[in-house]
């Protein structure tokens, strides 16, 4: 925090590490505001413990945060301080029953923040609107799940309806999910992947072919290198902080490249490490950390190809740089981008990226001298205009030195939740491929649609447009979460029918349309008791692993429901002559995974394998240099130019990035702190480098409007801001996501993806007296 800032209502400094004592304290608060102590110590004891060897069975649950897979038998406690937060979140005692509803209206609720409307707690009834009273009122589970399968009847096209889901839903629920809206005849799966990874799954198959990382978490014990673009794990993936962790500790080069500098990346105290506790030490986690500009990040990628390409050329016989014998035999295209590379200049690329021609050729150096690499990605890179082609250069990068298919090296996109991944490996995609599409028909007896559906941003243009009448939410906060709420909350209040699955109350719930349902489900760490005794789920981490999750505590409410029961229950109601037994899928959830191995073979022995310590990986033949491309090869693809999003002439444009605060997990707010960044009690701050603020007349506390400078179109604001003053690259500044959405048009995204372009958004920014 700049000495400018002292003084400014809940700015103040915060220098201590990452994690440590300030950790453990926000973890207490968490645990006495949501919890009582004893059911909270034990619920997090549980916490990622998904396997007990002498029962056989899975004991514990997987963490309803991150994706970051669980390192087996290594510690008593496998959770972090925001693992904590999600999971007191969702088990809180709170709870929000039809007596709430009665007492709120709502366009009362529209009043209340995102933070206040979830912070009531656990939803406890289905709940149906009605418009007259402008209330929600309890309603009977066979009455609203029979009125959804008449509405959904009654539609005159299936591809009106839109099917969105959430990264939190299970394998079992998102299969079953994807059966449903496949037999009733769309492919129209928006999905939260479509906002933040969808980049990986367009990018990488054309490059290694799948769309999926390929290291596993001993690779970290294997790597010499670790280069971490546009991701900050002590908020985003805070389990992986133990990793980096271990990996500095072993004196491993960790190469940071972030447009702010975040606490996380420069030093860590392990809450677990006893004598980093005693003796408030810490450990310091980049090696080297570059501030990259936002929207720099293909700049300083072709940098280091390009030192790596003169490095090589100037290397004599027998001491060559790149892995020539790896190039000829595993790739293709080798040639077209080392041209193109050679053809970016220093220059261009120094002025892009914002970093020094040298600062790119030591990492090139340290790159070179490394026989093992990981590359670790997230959003940074993946939410920008060309952001699939970001993530291809990164492949590239990795590709010229062989670093797949061998210890300790490999692509690492960093997922947010923490099934995200699993539920587009059981067939949440709008994209289906005709292997999938057969065996759904030859395992379930009807013919699914062959037409590709709607991703996130065209299923919210089609709802905008008036063009889709229906929209059901496995989980999530929809409109809240997408880019243009002035148009996306319009949208969802012309609809004829929404239906949202969920814990807590949100936003999204408050947008009725004609006729809007919320039907309440058990959650990650609660117990789901059917006909055949209790019922585990599966979850697919980051890095590719299988394994299982069983609640224990009793749920929130007798009237709730797990999701794949409601799920069967809408389809069984929506399809009378369904091929599909629905119902009896839900008394043994065996059988859903019965199913889905029948559709998916990388699940062969599904339950079985299911029970063995840690679960089982996926297929992933990158790792055994195996490409599932058209030409049977990984490769090269070019970028051309630098710019990865659209082109700023005029010098008073600035680039802004959305960020997730401390207190948050995507849409959540667990609370109004960010203390990583010395923000505390509020969210309506944007960081701007302090030569930036100077230069435009503004003191750090001045109120601020930012305007989004893209073309034609309506005016975007974000007003009620104050300028806060942080180490942030020149040229770039930052605020706050879902608040900062308002300055994304809805049709401003990367167009191979479809992925919004959160990250890079052109805006000017006057002081509020001069706006």
């Amino acid at each position: 925090m700049a000495d400018k800032d002292k003084g400014i209502p809940g700015i103040h400094p915060y220098d201590s590490p990452a994690g440590g004592w300030g950790a453990l304290r926000a973890t207490a608060k968490a645990v006495f505001e949501q919890m009582n102590a004893p059911e909270a110590a034990i619920t997090l004891f549980r916490t990622n413990k998904p396997y007990a060897l002498r029962s056989k069975r899975p004991e514990g649950f997987d963490c309803p945060g991150c994706a970051w897979p669980d390192k087996q038998h290594t510690s008593t406690f496998q959770f972090c301080e925001n693992g904590a937060k999600a999971v007191t979140w969702e088990a809180t005692k709170k709870r929000v029953p039809p007596e709430f509803f009665a007492a709120h209206t709502v366009s009362e609720l529209l009043t209340w923040s995102d933070y206040q409307l979830e912070g009531e707690g656990r939803l406890t009834h289905p709940m149906a609107y009605n418009a007259e009273k402008d209330i929600y009122e309890a309603v009977d589970w066979d009455v609203a799940v029979a009125r959804i399968g008449e509405i959904l009847r009654s539609l005159a096209d299936p591809d009106t309806v839109e099917f969105y889901t959430s990264g939190r839903a299970s394998n079992e629920a998102a299969f079953l999910y994807q059966i449903f809206a496949r037999e009733y005849g769309t492919n129209n799966f928006p999905d939260c992947s479509n906002m933040c990874h969808e980049a990986t799954s367009v990018g990488l198959p054309q490059s290694i072919g799948i769309g999926k990382g390929t290291v596993s978490l001993d690779d970290f014990d294997h790597c010499e290198l670790i280069i971490a673009m546009g991701h900050n794990p002590g908020t985003n993936h805070p389990r992986m902080m133990g990793t980096l962790h271990e990996v500095a500790r072993r004196g491993v080069p960790i190469i940071v490249f972030n447009p702010l500098k975040e606490r996380a990346l420069e030093r860590f105290t392990d809450p677990q490490n006893p004598v980093e506790m005693a003796t408030f030490s810490s450990t310091p986690i980049a090696s080297t950390y570059l501030q990259v500009k936002v929207g720099g990040d293909a700049a300083a990628l072709k940098g280091i190809m390009k030192a790596l390409l003169e490095m090589d050329d100037a290397a004599a016989p027998g001491a060559e740089v790149l892995d020539h014998a790896f190039i000829a035999k595993h790739t293709r295209g080798f040639e077209a981008l080392a041209a193109d590379v050679r053809a970016a200049s220093w220059q261009d690329i120094e002025a892009k990226s914002g970093l020094p021609m040298q600062a790119l050729r030591d990492v090139a150096a340290a790159y070179a001298r490394s026989n093992a690499t990981i590359v670790t990605y997230g959003m940074g890179l993946t939410q920008h205009h060309h952001g699939t082609q970001n993530v291809q250069q990164v492949a590239n990068l990795l590709l010229m030195r062989g670093n797949f298919g061998k210890p300790g090296a490999g692509i690492c996109p960093l997922r947010g939740h923490s099934n995200v991944q699993g539920d587009r490996t059981v067939g949440i995609t709008e994209k289906p491929g005709a292997d999938m599409l057969r065996r759904i028909e030859q395992t379930f007896g009807f013919k699914p649609p062959t037409a590709h559906g709607h991703d996130a941003v065209a299923a919210m243009q089609a709802i905008s447009d008036g063009r889709s009448k229906a929209l059901i939410c496995l989980g999530g906060n929809l409109a809240v979460a997408m880019p243009d709420p002035q148009r996306c909350f319009a949208g969802m209040r012309s609809l004829e029918l929404a239906v949202h699955i969920g814990t807590k109350l949100n936003r999204s719930h408050l947008l009725t349309g004609r006729h809007s349902f919320i039907l309440p489900c058990l959650g990650r760490t609660e117990r789901d008791l059917q006909a055949g005794g209790p019922q585990a789920v599966t979850v697919e981490d980051s890095m590719s692993m299988v394994h299982a999750s069983l609640g224990k505590l009793p749920p929130a409410s007798p009237h709730l429901r797990s999701e794949p029961a409601i799920i069967a229950g809408i389809a069984a109601a929506t399809l009378p002559d369904s091929k599909v037994h629905w119902m009896k899928y839900i008394e043994d959830y065996d059988l859903i995974r019965d199913a889905i191995e029948a559709v998916f073979p990388d699940f062969a022995q599904y339950n079985e394998r299911i029970l063995v310590p840690g679960g089982f990986r996926l297929p992933l033949p990158p790792t055994e240099r195996i490409w599932n491309t058209p030409s049977g090869k990984a490769e090269f693809l070019c970028m051309k130019g630098l710019d990865e999003d659209p082109v700023a002439v005029d010098p008073t444009i600035l680039t802004l990035t959305t960020v997730r605060s401390h207190d948050q997990y995507n849409t959540t707010i667990y609370g109004l702190d960010d203390r990583y960044r010395s923000v505390f009690g509020r969210r309506d701050v944007v960081f701007m480098n302090a030569d930036d603020l100077a230069e435009r007349g503004i003191e750090p506390g001045d109120e601020i409007v930012v305007e989004t400078a893209i073309g034609q179109g309506p005016e975007r604001r974000l007003a009620n801001v104050i300028a806060v003053a942080h180490d942030i690259a020149r040229g770039s500044v930052a605020t706050y996501y879902p608040e900062g959405n308002c300055l994304v048009p809805l049709d401003y995204n990367d167009q191979a993806s479809g992925t919004p372009s959160y990250k890079s958004i052109p805006v000017r920014i006057v002081a509020a007296r001069a706006g």
